[in-house]
C-alpha cells in the first residue's frame, strides 16, 4: 500500500529535493498545513519566521543574491503577498532566484470576488507581473511537476524570481505519496561560432577596447580577468558586476576613471550586463563606437542592439572569445589604468564625510566579507567608493533602488554565509523600514553588524529640495529614536561613534562579538557632499 501525503508535505518534499535548507517566513491560516509539513521536515528545513513580510522577501532575497542559489519565503495570501512585493520586485530588477510560497482562498471561492479573508482579485495575475513565473498547484497530485516547472524557469536562462500559491484547501488535500521531478537549469545556448568570430575581428582592429560585467557574469570572473589581460582592456562595474574582476586587480577600472577612459573607447564588450552605466547614466557615447554583448538572454539584443550579439552564459561565451583572440599580442597599459584609478580617487574623495567612513569600514571588513548596501549617501558613494574582492560580495538592490531593503537583505546573506562577515550599512529613514528585524536576528541568532548613519532625513530628498526647489522641504526632515537605547530595548549590543577612526575600531569590536550588533553614526543633516556628479557624469565635450 503506497504511503500518503498531503500537498504541503508533498511541497515540503521538494524543496529538500531542489536542495533548500531554510524558508523565511510568517505563518497563517491558509499556509497552516504547509507550515506543518516545514516543522514536520525536521532539520531538513529550516524555518526563520520574521516580523513582517516584506522582511521574510528581502531575507529570501540576500540568500538568493549573495548565493546565486534559491532562496525561499512563504507569506499569506493576499496582504501577505503584496507586503512582500518589493522584494519580489527587488529580485526580478536584480535577477535573483527568489521563491515566493503562498496560498489562496478555497479553490471554489476563487474568482468569484465573495470578500474571503485575505482575497486578492487574481493574485496569480499580480504575481506573474512581478516575477519571472508564477503557477498555481490545483490538486495534490500536480505539485511534483508545477514545483519543479517554476524551480527551473526561475535557474534557466536570465535568473528570477518565482511563486507557487495553493488554495487554502488543497494544502491539506490528501494522496498517494508522489514522485518528485527535480527542476534544473536549461541548457545553455550553444555559443555561435560566426558571432565569435565576427566579435574578435571587432576586438582585432580596436586601439581602446574596454569590457564592462554585470550581475550576470558573476561566474565567469577568471575567463574575463583572463581576456582583460589578453586584450590589455580596463574592465569595469557599476553595482552587481562589483568584484566579478577584483578592484585591485591591474586591469580594472573604477568606474569614475572609466569615465574618463570613455571618450577614446572604440569596442565596449558587454557581459552579463544592460550597459546601464554607459547607456542611462553616462549619456554619451564616443565616435565610432562598436558594441559586442555577451548575454544568456536574447531579449537584451532587442532591447539595445549591439553591434555583435552572442547569445551565449557569460563564461562559455567569454571563454569562446578569448580563445579566439588568442595569440594577439598587446602593449602592458595596467600603469595607465592604476594612474587613471589614481585620479579619480583623487577627486572623488572630496565625497565627505561618506568616503572617509566607507575606507574604515572597508578596513575592517576581511576580504572575503559582505557588504549590503542601502539607498542612502553611503550607499551611493559606496557604488564607486568601495573596492570589493569576489563576486556577489557587495550585495544591492540593482535597478528598483528601493529605499530599505538593506538590513533586511543583509540578515539573508548572513543566513547564508554564517561563517563570513556582513556588514549593512543604512540610512536612519531607511533602517527604520525594516528595524522590527532586530527581533529576528536576536531570536534566531543572525549575526549581522548594522550601521545606521544617522542624519535625521532623507538626504538624498533633502538635497533635491534645497538646490532644486528653493528648500522648499516636504517631508525630508525625520525625528529619529536614540538608536543605541533602541538596539540594546531588542538585546542587540549596540554602539554609538562618531568619527571614522572610532567606527574602524568598533567594527572590529563588533566582528570579535559572535552576536548581532548595531552602531549609529550620527552624521550632520544636510552635511555629505553630493555623490551625484560622478555617477551621472557630464557628458564630454566634443
Amino acid at each position: 500500500m503506497s504511503r500518503k501525503e498531503t500537498t504541503g508535505q508533498a511541497m515540503t518534499r521538494s524543496l529538500v529535493a531542489h536542495g533548500i535548507d531554510t524558508v523565511f517566513g510568517i505563518p497563517g491560516a491558509h499556509m497552516y498545513n504547509f507550515n506543518d509539513a516545514l516543522y514536520g521536515a525536521g532539520d531538513k528545513v529550516r524555518f526563520i519566521h520574521t516580523r513582517h513580510e516584506q522582511g521574510a522577501g528581502y531575507m529570501a532575497y540576500g540568500y538568493a543574491k549573495s548565493t546565486g542559489r534559491i532562496g525561499a519565503y512563504t507569506v499569506v495570501p493576499g496582504p501577505g503577498v503584496l507586503n512582500s512585493g518589493a522584494a519580489l520586485c527587488t529580485a526580478y530588477g536584480a535577477n535573483a532566484p527568489v521563491l515566493c510560497i503562498t496560498g489562496n482562498i478555497m479553490s471554489h471561492l476563487i474568482g468569484q470576488g465573495r470578500g474571503q479573508l485575505h482575497e486578492l482579485p487574481d493574485q496569480l495575475a499580480t504575481m506573474r507581473g512581478i516575477t519571472k513565473t508564477a503557477e498555481r498547484i490545483n490538486h495534490q497530485s500536480e505539485t511534483g511537476p508545477v514545483m519543479a516547472g517554476v524551480v527551473s524557469k526561475m535557474l534557466s536562462g536570465r535568473q528570477g524570481p518565482g511563486a507557487v500559491e495553493a488554495p487554502w484547501d488543497v494544502f491539506g488535500q490528501s494522496g498517494p505519496e508522489i514522485d518528485l521531478p527535480v527542476g534544473s537549469r536549461a541548457l545553455s545556448p550553444v555559443v555561435n561560432p560566426d558571432a565569435i568570430a565576427a566579435a574578435a575581428a571587432l576586438i582585432s582592429g580596436a586601439k581602446n577596447p574596454m569590457i564592462m560585467v554585470g550581475g550576470g557574469a558573476a561566474d565567469a570572473g577568471a575567463e574575463i580577468a583572463a581576456l582583460a589581460e589578453l586584450l590589455q582592456a580596463p574592465v569595469t562595474a557599476h553595482r552587481s558586476g562589483k568584484g566579478i574582476v577584483a578592484d585591485d586587480h591591474p586591469n580594472y577600472l573604477n568606474f569614475v576613471a572609466a569615465y574618463e577612459y570613455w571618450k577614446k573607447v572604440d569596442v565596449l564588450i558587454g557581459i552579463g550586463s544592460r550597459l546601464e552605466l554607459q547607456f542611462m547614466r553616462w549619456k554619451w557615447l564616443p565616435k565610432g563606437l562598436k558594441v559586442i554583448r555577451i548575454d544568456i538572454d536574447p531579449t537584451e539584443m532587442v532591447r539595445l542592439k549591439p553591434d555583435v550579439g552572442i547569445v551565449s552564459d557569460a563564461k562559455a561565451g567569454a571563454q569562446a572569445l578569448l580563445d579566439a583572440v588568442a595569440g594577439s599580442s598587446r602593449e602592458d597599459r595596467t600603469r595607465e589604468f592604476a594612474d587613471l584609478n589614481t585620479e579619480a580617487r583623487s577627486r572623488f574623495s572630496a565625497v565627505q564625510p561618506q568616503l572617509a567612513y566607507l575606507d574604515a569600514i572597508r578596513e575592517a571588513l576581511p576580504r572575503d566579507g559582505f557588504f549590503v548596501e542601502e539607498i542612502c549617501q553611503m550607499g551611493f558613494t559606496a557604488r564607486f567608493a568601495f573596492p570589493v574582492y569576489g563576486p556577489r560580495q557587495y550585495v544591492t538592490c540593482g535597478y528598483q533602488d528601493n529605499l530599505g531593503f538593506g538590513f533586511n537583505t543583509a540578515l539573508g546573506v548572513k543566513v547564508a554565509h554564517p561563517d563570513k562577515a556582513v556588514i549593512s550599512i543604512s540610512g536612519d529613514g531607511g533602517f527604520l523600514f525594516g528595524v522590527q528585524e532586530l527581533a529576528t536576528a536576536v531570536q534566531h541568532k543572525i549575526n549581522v553588524i548594522a550601521v545606521v548613519f544617522n542624519n535625521s532625513a532623507f538626504g538624498n530628498v533633502l538635497r533635491d529640495q534645497k538646490q532644486a526647489y528653493k528648500g522648499r522641504y516636504l517631508g525630508s526632515d525625520l525625528t529619529n529614536p536614540d538608536f543605541v537605547a533602541l538596539g540594546e530595548s531588542f538585546g542587540i549590543r549596540a554602539f554609538r561613534v562618531t568619527s571614522p577612526g572610532a567606527l574602524k575600531d568598533a567594527l572590529k569590536k563588533a566582528l570579535s562579538l559572535d552576536e548581532p550588533v548595531l552602531i549609529e553614526v550620527p552624521v550632520e543633516k544636510g552635511s555629505e557632499a553630493s555623490p551625484w556628479p560622478f555617477i551621472h557624469a557630464a557628458p564630454h565635450a566634443e
